[in-house]
């Protein structure tokens, strides 16, 4: 059979070009020391931004949601797999972010999939950044809807574009903060253009979501916007520590993905007793101005620990902390040398970044000590020296 021949070809390709992934086996909880392959690592790869995913509240408001409702949740939430926790939940999200209401969806790439595939379809157009997520990218093409992409941050493209575009629904996608540069998209300006325009803006705030704006409320409470227009999107499996995700925006909006958005309609829901943990997450997210700011206490360390080195630090104030190296080998060697002294960052290579941009990709958590981060900057002086 020559098709698994020509799998492994195009495999073997990737490894001589450096872009080959692989995984990793963690053998203990999500913290920033963890468990790798059975050798104790100092990590700075994880997205658990406010050091959650290991909180031993969140722990016993899991075990006490499994306890009163299950493992599963057993069908589809417009079956009946829809629970009270669920529902709860929703309302909670929804009013923490300021919106009307909010949906729930097992992970962020569903969640982007089904809300841009029924909120936009052939005879509209999708406007997108060239750096957005792979999962709004993939939304975008799945909707059937026309595309047009503008550069990164580009609104006076933006504009143009939107200014050529005559008919149809328009819908302008953005991750909040990017997640392989860690910037932040220009939402007030975006919102204008919106309001001159007649679009809408769908914001993925999948790394803005419990880390920015009053209280962890993310993007749209950090630079202090609210709209109809506005359909927000935030994962709760980063700062908020558990899984899943949620959309929030007007009830028309909402009410037309319960009946639109395939990932939503066609999925067993996600286990009443997460969305327990959630609500308890929510509170510590809330109460988290310590660990915020802690956390950007720690950003501007490394940013000042890094300043000299022969790799740029990316423009980022954000726990995204890209460290720009170019080629893919340097990338995996540098990544390999901080494992071989005990620090584990990723090395992010094309496609999820363009070519010639591969990168460490360097992520803190309010669970990071200055300590911890003053190792990591003496092994990166070390290893560049």
């Amino acid at each position: 059979m020559n098709t698994y021949h020509e799998l492994q070809t195009e495999l073997d390709q990737r490894a001589a070009q450096g872009l080959l992934r692989s995984r990793r086996t963690l053998t203990s909880p999500q913290t920033t020391h963890s468990l790798v392959d059975g050798k104790l690592y100092l990590a700075f790869c994880s997205n658990d931004y406010l050091g959650l995913a290991n909180h031993p509240q969140l722990i016993a408001a899991l075990q006490q949601g499994a306890q009163q409702w299950g493992v599963g949740a057993g069908a589809a939430h417009l079956v009946n797999g829809h629970f009270a926790p669920h529902h709860q939940l929703e309302q909670q999200l929804a009013a923490f972010v300021g919106k009307p209401t909010a949906l729930l969806f097992s992970t962020g790439y569903m969640a982007n999939l089904g809300a841009v595939q029924a909120l936009v379809g052939k005879g509209d157009t999708v406007f997108a950044d060239k750096l957005n997520h792979a999962s709004l990218n993939d939304a975008m093409l799945l909707s059937r809807a026309g595309v047009k992409r503008y550069r990164h941050g580009d609104m006076a493209q933006l504009a143009q574009l939107l200014e050529q575009t005559k008919s149809g629904c328009k819908l302008i996608i953005t991750d909040a903060v990017f997640s392989m540069d860690g910037d932040i998209a220009p939402l007030r300006e975006m919102l204008a253009l919106c309001e001159q325009h007649d679009a809408w803006l769908y914001v993925d705030d999948a790394h803005g979501f419990g880390v920015l704006g009053a209280q962890g409320r993310g993007s749209l409470s950090h630079f202090g916007i609210a709209s109809e227009r506005i359909i927000y999107m935030a994962t709760l499996g980063k700062a908020a520590g558990v899984s899943g995700a949620f959309v929030a925006a007007e009830q028309v909006v909402i009410d037309t993905l319960i009946n639109h958005a395939h990932s939503y309609v066609y999925t067993t829901a996600s286990p009443p007793a997460l969305s327990v943990a959630l609500a308890q997450s929510l509170q510590l997210i809330e109460q988290g101005d310590d660990l915020r700011e802690h956390l950007q206490q720690l950003v501007k360390q490394l940013r000042t620990g890094l300043a000299d080195l022969p790799w740029q630090l990316m423009p980022s104030h954000t726990a995204i902390q890209p460290l720009l190296i170019g080629d893919n080998q340097a990338a995996l060697q540098l990544s390999a040398a901080l494992r071989e002294r005990g620090i584990w960052v990723a090395a992010i290579r094309p496609p999820t970044v363009p070519q010639g941009t591969a990168r460490l990709r360097i992520t803190l958590s309010a669970a990071h000590s200055a300590a911890d981060v003053q190792q990591l900057i003496g092994a990166l002086h070390e290893l560049a020296h």
